[in-house]
């Protein structure tokens, strides 16, 4: 069998989680329109007849620094890239930007193969523009091949799978094959609380928002849920509760129903939202909070 480490990486919101989530068949990364939804590195398990492929899905490359939080983000994606068997870089179109300069470079220093993977494809209707960025990005980096994709709509996603099947190494399975993923349960539902509150409320508050679980009881006819939002103004905190405690309400009922499809039992979450003054640039509020590398 051919076993191994995928790393998916790209900028911000160019779909890499909306693309994990349709190759595993089941939702694991959270998503928004948003970038930097995504701010951990999840792991998820696809274990076929042929093999199995363990995608790491990461946060966006991307070249703000300002913050603590920004600078986490950057070397979790970093990071990344050691270990992994094969890259899987995203595009969403037809061209590239400024920092993809600096992804060239680190894939260099890396040496592993990589699939270049052009997503949204479904939306580029000249044909001509596409072979010509084909043959541009072959000048560019020696790849392994490049792929377009819808990963929304699921468009060629079997011929990305096998392209990535066949350059994974012989082994064993690495992960039993039933196992999806290496998080618990808990980090899940606060994503999905995370998920909720970006979607709501993404214009007012696109990073200054995190979700903590206090308490996480599995009882056998109910799991009960207790957590915290934390923001770093006031002024976010009334926004996040919202007139008569309505946006709050909405937001609990909406990660609710999804937590309870994720563990397939009756959920009873019970959300508050607190105060952090300047929890995203802080190392050490960052690491009580599940941002456990050391940030230099």
């Amino acid at each position: 069998m051919n076993c191994g480490y995928v790393a998916l990486i790209g900028r911000p919101n160019v779909g890499k989680s909306t693309l994990m989530n349709h190759l595993l068949g089941q939702k694991l990364s959270i998503t928004s329109r948003k970038p930097q939804t995504t701010r951990h590195r999840i792991l998820g398990i696809k274990t076929t007849e042929a093999g199995q492929a363990i995608f790491m899905d990461t946060p966006g490359m991307h070249q703000d620094e300002q913050k603590v939080l920004n600078r986490y983000l950057n070397k979790t994606a970093d990071s990344t890239l050691l270990g992994v068997n094969v890259v899987v870089w995203l595009l969403d179109g037809l061209y590239w930007h400024d920092y993809d300069e600096k992804i060239f470079k680190k894939l260099e220093q890396a040496g592993l193969p990589v699939i270049l993977v052009v997503n949204k494809i479904d939306k580029i209707k000249d044909k001509e523009a596409v072979l010509a960025f084909f043959a541009e990005a072959k000048e560019k980096y020696p790849f392994e091949q490049i792929v377009p994709v819808s990963a929304l709509k699921s468009q060629n996603l079997e011929v990305l799978e096998q392209q990535i099947m066949s350059l994974l190494p012989e082994s064993d399975l690495i992960y039993p094959e039933d196992q999806i993923t290496d998080r618990p349960e808990r980090f899940f539902a606060a994503e999905i609380v995370r998920e909720k509150l970006t979607r709501r409320l993404g214009d007012e508050l696109p990073y200054a928002l995190t979700v903590e679980i206090e308490r996480y009881e599995e009882h056998p006819e109910l799991c009960k849920i207790y957590a915290a939002i934390l923001v770093e103004r006031n002024s976010q905190k009334c926004i996040v509760i919202g007139k008569q405690g309505e946006m709050l309400k909405k937001i609990g009922t909406e990660a609710r129903l999804d937590i309870e499809k994720l563990i397939g039992q009756k959920v009873y979450l019970q959300l508050w939202v607190k105060v952090k003054k300047g929890w995203s640039d802080s190392e050490r509020a960052l690491q009580s909070l599940g941002f456990v590398d050391t940030i230099d």
